[in-house]
């Protein structure tokens, strides 16, 4: 909740209103500078559009609030397969298709 004199009752920010780099976060008690809307909001005639500390420059953009560092927020994804897919285990693809293709090949002899 922001408290200032234009925005009588208090003024509702939503934390994707804060304009900081990395995570999105205000210090309570500290100053800030910040656009409203009216508009009532969980009991606030007003909602913050935008909410920046006092003294530093809003970050506006996607490109620079993902391009700083922040523990906030990461992402990893790993694939992991259980052996080729021919169900016999041995983590060869490859090899396997070609064996079964000289089979093929030689009417089903082994070579």
């Amino acid at each position: 909740m922001l408290d200032s004199a234009a925005t009588p009752g208090g003024c509702w920010a939503h934390f994707s209103a804060v304009l900081v780099p990395g995570y999105r976060e205000l210090q309570p008690g500290a100053a800030v500078e910040f656009t409203a809307e009216a508009g009532h909001q969980d009991g606030y005639a007003f909602r913050a559009v935008e909410v920046w500390p006092t003294g530093e420059l809003p970050v506006r953009g996607d490109d620079q609030v993902a391009a700083a560092a922040s523990p906030a927020y990461r992402s990893t994804f790993t694939v992991t397969f259980d052996g080729d897919g021919d169900g016999d285990g041995d983590g060869n693809a490859d090899a396997d298709a070609d064996a079964d293709a000289r089979q093929t090949d030689t009417g089903g002899a082994s070579t």
